[in-house]
């Protein structure tokens, strides 16, 4: 039976890594897979999902306001697919996550969606907040702070190397821009 599954963390936890094995798994096993990454992240490269260690793939792209059941259904009409891959899933409107699940229950297909549970503000992304409500299954992919205990916040840095606490939600950007921490280094360097 086709489930909604959402795979979530702070930034550097190895989600898209996790996310082009699981795909290669389905392809050794002769089984069709379809990528599809956030249009408005193109650290990588357009419609490319990468992970730090050096692997990547092409991916399909999502627009903010993209209707991700037609979108499905029409990749589905064009050969089967066994798993579709949603990476960079707190890029996610409400709709479109409606949308995905709508795929699972109707096309039967199961939809792996990775992202980011939080903001640099400790505020759930709307991608992530509709995942965490509809999600038939969740999965916590761990990285640590630092200190060595589990990561489960991330914090903007900027250009004066200071954690930003004010700013748009959205905002591209890897290890340059962005620490996971753990919520006590978080809330010591946010100053609460």
């Amino acid at each position: 039976m086709a489930k909604l599954y959402f795979n979530y963390s702070t930034m550097n936890a190895g989600k898209s890594t996790l996310l082009l094995q699981a795909a290669h798994n389905y392809r050794e096993g002769g089984m069709q897979t379809y990528l599809i990454t956030a249009q408005l992240d193109n650290r990588a490269g357009a419609g490319k999902i990468a992970s730090r260690i050096g692997i990547g793939e092409d991916a399909d792209t999502f627009a903010p306001d993209e209707d991700m059941f037609a979108k499905i259904k029409a990749r589905l009409a064009s050969g089967p697919v066994a798993c579709v891959f949603i990476d960079e899933a707190q890029f996610l409107s409400k709709p479109q996550v409606w949308q995905l699940a709508r795929a699972v229950d109707d096309l039967g297909v199961p939809v792996m969606a990775y992202g980011l549970r939080v903001d640099f503000q400790g505020n759930l992304f709307p991608g992530s907040a509709a995942l965490l409500a509809w999600a038939d299954e969740m999965r916590e992919v761990r990285t640590i702070c630092h200190c060595g205990k589990k990561a489960t916040m991330v914090i903007r840095r900027g250009p004066d190397g200071r954690a930003v606490k004010d700013g748009e939600q959205v905002q591209i950007g890897g290890n340059e821009t962005y620490v996971s921490l753990c919520r006590r280094h978080w809330r010591a360097e946010v100053g609460q």
